[in-house]
This record gives structure tokens, C-alpha cells and sequence, in this order.
């Protein structure tokens, strides 16, 4: 335990030029005393650790020390090889970087953790996409990873419907979801939004740099954006009995945050074991396409023009199979 501990601190002070007693105590999570008996530690084997004193004092490494990954168990090497998508890092254009990083790492490793990269690609492969969707390349997302990378500003032309805006962009970051990629920049100076890459008809990056917003978190700005924008499309209810296998059912057919949320709220089954939920949904279109799924074990009560809908299609079916 103390092995991993020394280890990931010479790992800290490597990635940064110094750093205090009490942040390596809080990104370690140990106490500021067990920090200081740790870098002791540390200097008594070898490793230069040099202690800067005073209130602006902290530790950090000299004489440019370099550690090899020799501290590096067989899971930990095979999951630093899976921390890459291959399709993605091909798509932004940077599969040769990601492969010569993979290279240089490869090199530092014990003898017996080479085969950590063969080993992880044979038994764990990503495929981004979702079924019956062909996967396209935009031709633009090249020039916007680069940006990305560069903290380039860019002037960037957008497609929304039959429209055309120009806007100039501080792209923050991209994001893979379902096949299609998005990026998360902040529009004119003001507020951060997310743009569909396949929209972008030009991108002009600019010799402009733009200073990153620190408190800027992308995968918790993406997180909240996604959920707000489902809950967006869900502006119909519609009232539900369930059976108890249609309650199974449920948040496999619709949105299944929404279902879930309609479950819980439901109160107890009625003598039947039959459960009424309000259901959140897109329209009553889109909950008609849902809720057939659901065949005999829904009963839609609400509103009245999608339960008739639905009479009219049992009556149709009873008919299709001879039984009306």
C-alpha cells in the first residue's frame, strides 16, 4: 500500500512543478504529516525530493528526475491501453500520436507487462456507433480536435434547418455520443452551448488563443446538458395502467429515467396488481409507437384520443388474427 503511495507521489511531482503538503496530502489522501515522512522516504532511496520552505514552500523533484513505470501492476498497464478509443482518435486525426504515445509507453514497462496492449485489445473493444446507423466521419472534425487541442479560437459557420449563422467560437471540447460527435464551446464570449459537428459548414481556426475557464468540467457540463435536453423532449403525459410484467417492461420501450421516475411515484397496485402511472413522453405519437410494445400489459386510460387510438388497434389485430 505505501509501495503504490510513494510511487504515485513521484508520478504527482513529475506531472507538475511543485506542489504543496497539503495538496499532495488531499490528492493522496493522507494526512500533511504521513507527506513529509513519505518524501523522507523518498530522498533516503534515492529519489531527489526537495523541499521548499515557507508559506509559498511546497515539494517538487530536480535535477529533471524521471521515473520509469516499473510500479505499474498487469491491470493498471492493461487499462492505460484501453483508456483510447481507436475509431475516435482516427476520426480527430490523431491515431499516429495516440499510437507513438502508446509505443513510448510500452518501452517503460517491465518486460513481463509488454503484451498489456495485445492483451486489452483482445478482450475489450468499443464500438461507438448504435445499430442500423451508418458511422460518418464529419469532414470538419479534424480542423475542430485541433482547435480543441490548441485553444484556438475559431470563426465557424452553422447549419440550423434552412438557416446559415456565423459565430466565433472558443471550442472547450468534443464528445462522442451514439456515433455522432458534438462540441461544447462557449459562443461569442458568453454562454457555453453544444453545436452537432455534421453542422458545421466552415471552420476558420484564428491565431487568437482563448484562456480556459477553470471551473469549466466537461464531462459534468455534458452530463446536465444531455439530461436537460431529454427532459425537454417529454412534454405530453399520458396516464398508464401497467401490469406487473408491463412494469418490467416499461423503461425499455421509453425513456427509462422518465419511466423510472413514474414508477416510483405510482401508488399501490390496485386489487388486480395493476399499477397507474402518469408517463412523461414525447408526444402522443411517439408514446403510441412505445407503448404497443407493451401489448396486452398496458392499458393507456389518458388522454382520451390516444386510448381510442389504441382501441382501434386492438380491434384491427383481433380482426388480423380471426378473433373479432
Amino acid at each position: 500500500m505505501r509501495a503504490a503511495r510513494l510511487i504515485k507521489m513521484v508520478l504527482l511531482l513529475q506531472s507538475r512543478p511543485s506542489m504543496t503538503a497539503a495538496e499532495l496530502a488531499r490528492e493522496l489522501e493522507v494526512s500533511e504529516r504521513t507527506v513529509t515522512r513519505d518524501a523522507q522516504a523518498l530522498s533516503e532511496a534515492g529519489v531527489p525530493v526537495y523541499a521548499d520552505r515557507g508559506r509559498a514552500g511546497g515539494y517538487r523533484l530536480v535535477g529533471g528526475y524521471r521515473t520509469r513505470l516499473t510500479g505499474l501492476a498487469r491491470s493498471e498497464a492493461e487499462a492505460l491501453f484501453l483508456s483510447g478509443v481507436p475509431g475516435a482518435l482516427r476520426e480527430m486525426g490523431l491515431e499516429d500520436a495516440a499510437s507513438a504515445a502508446r509505443l513510448k509507453v510500452s518501452a517503460a514497462l517491465l518486460p513481463s507487462l509488454r503484451d498489456a496492449s495485445e492483451s486489452a485489445a483482445q478482450r475489450f473493444h468499443l464500438d461507438a456507433p448504435g445499430w442500423y446507423q451508418e458511422p460518418g466521419t464529419p469532414e470538419l472534425l479534424p480542423v475542430l480536435a485541433e482547435a480543441v487541442w490548441g485553444d484556438r479560437m475559431v470563426t465557424a459557420r452553422y447549419r440550423r434547418g434552412e438557416r446559415e449563422a456565423e459565430r466565433e467560437l472558443a471550442p472547450y471540447g468534443l464528445v462522442l455520443k451514439a456515433g455522432v460527435w458534438y462540441l461544447c464551446a462557449r459562443a461569442d464570449r458568453g454562454a457555453y452551448r453544444v453545436y452537432r459537428v455534421e453542422r458545421f459548414t466552415g471552420v476558420e481556426p484564428g491565431e487568437e488563443r482563448f484562456v480556459r475557464d477553470e471551473g469549466f468540467d466537461l464531462p459534468r457540463f455534458w452530463e446536465e446538458r444531455a439530461a436537460a435536453f431529454a427532459r425537454s423532449l417529454l412534454r405530453t403525459e399520458v396516464v398508464v395502467r401497467l401490469s406487473e410484467a408491463g412494469a418490467r417492461e416499461l423503461p425499455y420501450v421509453t425513456d427509462r429515467a422518465a419511466a423510472r421516475q413514474a414508477l416510483d411515484a405510482a401508488g399501490p397496485p390496485d386489487p388486480a396488481g395493476w399499477l397507474t402511472v402518469t408517463l412523461p413522453v414525447e408526444s402522443e405519437d411517439v408514446a403510441y409507437g412505445q407503448l404497443l410494445g407493451l401489448g396486452p400489459e398496458a392499458e393507456v386510460l389518458e388522454p382520451r384520443g390516444l386510448r381510442e387510438r389504441f382501441a382501434r388497434a386492438a380491434g384491427r389485430m383481433a380482426g388480423r388474427y380471426g378473433c373479432g
